[in-house]
């Protein structure tokens, strides 16, 4: 067999649904009741939907400061050679951005203006990376073909 990646856009919401473990009695289980575009609906455990899925802070098919900002796991920041700004931030998924920023004069050096520039570079790509991901929740990764 073949390893395929999928991306769908869908609505859901907590929910629980009663199991039947044979010989026990029926227990409700924590999960998620999802409803695809096409109307189909279905029930997912908590935590296989919490993995697969990440909540966008819109309906409109956009990308929110919100989302950028709640997709930030961790932020580590440290100066390099007295006058070099590294920040390295791990996205919520575990994928990891780094960025740099260097002042000529070490005199001259404030490690936080560094980390804000760093930042504004980061959430940049990351704009980019939820708004590719967004597309193909919407479109599906081969365009719909």
């Amino acid at each position: 067999m073949k390893t395929y990646i999928g991306t769908k856009l869908i609505k859901a919401e907590p929910a629980y649904q009663e199991i039947d473990l044979k010989h026990l009695p029926a227990k409700a289980r924590d999960g998620y009741r999802v409803v695809y575009p096409d109307g189909y609906e279905s029930w997912s455990p908590k935590d296989v939907f919490e993995k697969a899925y990440h909540q966008f802070g819109s309906d409109k098919n956009t990308v929110t400061q919100a989302d950028v900002d709640g997709f930030i796991a961790k932020k580590e920041v440290s100066t390099v050679k007295a006058n070099t700004t590294l920040v390295v931030v791990t996205l919520a998924n575990g994928f990891i951005l780094t960025e740099s920023s260097a002042c000529v004069d070490p005199a001259n050096y404030d490690e936080k203006y560094g980390a804000e520039i760093c930042m504004e570079k980061i959430k940049d790509k990351i704009w980019f990376l939820l708004g590719f991901l967004l597309q193909c929740g919407i479109n599906g990764l081969n365009g719909g073909k």
